[in-house]
């Protein structure tokens, strides 16, 4: 699947998942806003298809830029966000997003939760806990400084971090990548789906 074909189906999962949520909400119309919050070695620009595609289906979008510097950070950028939302919203996150929006999601602004391919931890359960039991994989290769922080190594980084990316983005990626310390989150109340 190459990069247009998976923002494609990105957005229409996203779409899926919030039309799947009108019906069960106390709201007084369908839900317009999406927040969307990216993982862990990324940045917002990683959801621009998914924002253009969102937009052109009539939904107002934001889009995260995660310090990544720890939860309590990411999860307060996100809040800032959803301060200026000006009605019920929807949290998207991906990967690391997905801890993110699980501690964000009881801001009263969230009407629910969308988990692509994102993790989803229970409460007190640490993003670390959910790999329990699955073995490291040889591609995907950290880096882990003195002061906490990892970088996915350059040589490793498209294959096993951004397989599905051009060379070229590939290649600039893993000059701005950056990882947050594992900490513990609490599941939230708003409804959840998981589309992909």
């Amino acid at each position: 699947m190459d990069l247009t074909q998976l923002t494609l189906s990105l957005a229409s999962a996203t779409t899926l998942a919030l039309a799947m949520f009108t019906p069960a909400m106390a709201t007084a119309g369908p839900v317009k806003n999406v927040v969307l919050v990216h993982g862990a070695f990324a940045d917002g620009a990683g959801w621009r298809g998914v924002y253009d595609e969102l937009t052109k289906r009539g939904y107002h979008v934001k889009i995260v830029q995660n310090p990544l510097t720890s939860l309590e950070d990411d999860v307060a950028a996100t809040n800032r966000l959803l301060n200026m939302q000006n009605g019920p919203t929807i949290l998207v996150g991906h990967s690391w997003g997905g801890t993110v929006i699980t501690e964000a999601g009881v801001h009263p602004k969230v009407a629910g939760l969308v988990y692509v391919s994102a993790l989803s931890p229970d409460a007190g359960e640490t993003t670390a806990q959910q790999y329990d039991g699955f073995a490291p994989t040889p591609e995907f290769v950290l880096d882990i400084g003195d002061d906490g922080y990892g970088f996915v190594k350059p040589e490793k980084f498209k294959q096993g971090f951004a397989h599905d990316v051009s060379d070229e983005q590939a290649a600039c990626r893993p000059r701005s990548d950056r990882s947050p310390e594992v900490e513990a989150a609490a599941k939230t109340s708003p409804p959840s789906r998981s589309p992909i």
